[in-house]
């Protein structure tokens, strides 16, 4: 499949590492913003040549889970998928093949994406979220900046 020069440029930018600097969740009825991670969330998203996408993200200040409750907290302060992704205009799709949540597995993850310099914003799509009370519709907005001393790959 043959990528237009275009498209193939903004791929090349995402190419690389991009560490995790804020995050928040919109709440679509009331335009909300919740901080589901913390002030201080933690994670990384990887993009390689391959068009591999892996991305990781952890609330601020977890503790060690020492029994079953601690390990429920732990699974509902995080977030972790991989898959083979693609690039459509202003959108990356990503088809999941694995994460911490077997329910995203073998679903298309959409998310909208602006390039600005070395810093990556991400929106999720609207979707019921089910780890909120009614499981209202919301996204995520992520800002990532990217790993100095990386080099980025050409593809």
């Amino acid at each position: 499949m043959r990528v237009p020069a275009v498209a193939a440029d903004v791929e090349n930018e995402l190419l690389g590492v991009w560490k995790l600097e804020s995050s928040y969740l919109e709440v679509k009825a009331t335009g909300e913003k919740k901080s589901i991670y913390g002030g201080k969330p933690r994670g990384y998203i990887i993009f390689t040549p391959e068009r591999r996408l892996a991305a990781i993200i952890t609330a601020e200040q977890r503790d060690k889970p020492n029994k079953d409750e601690d390990c429920i907290a732990a699974f509902r302060s995080m977030l972790a998928y991989s898959g083979i992704y693609r690039v459509e205009g202003d959108k990356w799709i990503t088809k999941v093949d694995v994460a911490w949540n077997e329910a995203w597995t073998g679903t298309e993850q959409v998310r909208t994406f602006r390039l600005d310099g070395d810093t990556l914003t991400v929106t999720s799509m609207w979707q019921p979220n089910v780890n909120l009370p009614d499981k209202p519709e919301t996204r995520g907005v992520l800002r990532w900046s990217r790993v100095k001393g990386v080099p980025k790959l050409a593809i």
